[in-house]
């Protein structure tokens, strides 16, 4: 059961040449439109030459009973905990075992220290830290390569290891919005990036140009690979929810640092909520608190203005926030107002608002494909508004076609206690393995 990421991590590294299992189905959620395809059999291996079916999660009971699966492995994240027992009971109840699968099966060696950056949930600003952690250790003078955690929404056979290191290799790969935004701004620092399918060969191919491996995670997934300094992000903006989902709360049971990000927008109470859980779970971890600095480049377009406010799309969609850093700036320099999206929206955007009724007063920037794309750039343009707010990571105006005037909203972490990031950074040793 998976996303287009764990789960094929899951196979390749346990399941592809294991003959005590035969892999009969991959089931797809969360993202739209990865299902109906087939995992190849240039990655599925000898064992399934005709590759593996990968078929709706809305299918699954059907699937259970159909091909007697004896097995049932849970294999994407940011699920509530009540949610993961609802699937397992529901595996359970058609006659399969129920499957989470841990860092021993699942993590792979590096020759090279790594220091993974992991969340409790999306939307936390992990990128943001994941930013300045590779600032800090390329201050140190270390050769960092960042590894991304998979978006695979492609053709497979194609995403096997990319290499990203300007804005070509984004069009050369067709990279999708999702795909932009986590890569772009590492880009911008001059940070190499590696991401894909097969993560054994993207390690490998990593580790020929650095001496340090960054695992930059996502979707508050545990790490691929096994880290020797384990940095994980907390949101006071949803406090609780650091203990609540899976398999958040075991990156906060893991970590080595623990960053309380964005308080500077999060009220008392709530900072006291989140300290005491990661107090209680971690007594352990080393705490930072920080702050989210926001930039904004043309103040004159928000203040007292009509917005329509665009979000990172994960953030505000499977990452359940009602609204994001770009509704945040709006309220902070005084827009009068922001425009509801919801009667312009078309499409599939349309239908995102339909399946997540959570959603503000916001228009998550979803472009998982070309068409998707086009059906937000339609909308956009369609608000009737003075001025567009975009609080994606990137600048969406590369990708989609903005009418009227419009303007970006950036942040960046600000530690606000003792010791900072860079201080943890440097106090700890990061020995390669082979030379140790």
């Amino acid at each position: 059961m998976g996303a287009a990421g764990r789960d094929f991590h899951n196979f390749n590294v346990y399941f592809r040449n294991n003959a005590d299992y035969e892999v009969v189905a991959f089931t797809a959620t969360q993202i739209p439109g990865i299902e109906g395809r087939t995992y190849p059999p240039s990655l599925s291996g000898a064992r399934y030459p005709n590759g593996i079916k990968i078929l709706p999660e809305a299918d699954l009971e059907r699937i259970i009973r159909e091909k007697d699966v004896e097995l049932t492995v849970l294999a994407y994240s940011d699920l509530p905990h009540d949610v993961v027992m609802q699937k397992a009971s529901t595996c359970l109840a058609c006659g399969s075992d129920f499957r989470l699968m841990g860092p021993k099966t699942t993590m792979l060696k590096s020759s090279l220290p790594v220091v993974s950056v992991c969340a409790v949930r999306t939307g936390a600003g992990k990128s943001t830290v994941s930013r300045a952690v590779a600032s800090s250790l390329k201050k140190m003078s270390h050769r960092v390569v960042v590894i991304r955690h998979p978006m695979p929404y492609g053709d497979l056979e194609q995403q096997v290891c990319e290499r990203f290191a300007s804005y070509a290799d984004m069009d050369r790969y067709q990279c999708t919005i999702e795909e932009r935004e986590e890569y772009e701004p590492h880009i911008d620092a001059g940070n190499i990036v590696y991401a894909g399918v097969d993560y054994e060969k993207i390690l490998r191919e990593a580790e020929k140009e650095a001496d340090i491996i960054l695992w930059d995670g996502g979707n508050n997934d545990l790490p691929f690979y096994a880290p020797d300094l384990q940095i994980v992000v907390v949101d006071p903006l949803r406090p609780g929810n650091e203990v609540a989902y899976y398999p958040g709360e075991v990156n906060l049971r893991m970590a080595d640092i623990v960053v309380i990000n964005k308080v500077d927008s999060a009220t008392r109470t709530n900072l006291k909520i989140v300290r005491e859980n990661i107090k209680r779970t971690n007594s352990n971890a080393k705490i930072v608190e920080a702050a989210s600095e926001i930039h904004v480049d043309d103040k004159s377009n928000i203040r007292g203005k009509k917005v329509l406010v665009v979000e990172d799309g994960p953030t505000v969609t499977h990452g359940e926030m009602k609204e994001g850093v770009g509704a945040i700036a709006a309220h902070r320099f005084k827009a009068k107002s922001l425009v509801n999206p919801r009667p312009y929206a078309i499409g599939s955007i349309k239908r995102t608002y339909e399946k997540y009724p959570h959603l503000g007063r916001v228009l998550p920037a979803m472009g998982y494909g070309e068409k998707q794309t086009r059906e937000l750039e339609t909308t956009i343009n369609a608000v009737k508004c003075d001025s567009v707010v975009l609080g994606t990571p990137i600048d969406l105006r590369r990708i989609v076609s903005i009418r009227g005037p419009a303007v970006r909203v950036r942040y960046e972490i600000h530690e606000t206690t003792k010791p900072t990031l860079d201080e943890l950074l440097r106090s700890h040793p990061l020995k390669s393995r082979e030379s140790s």
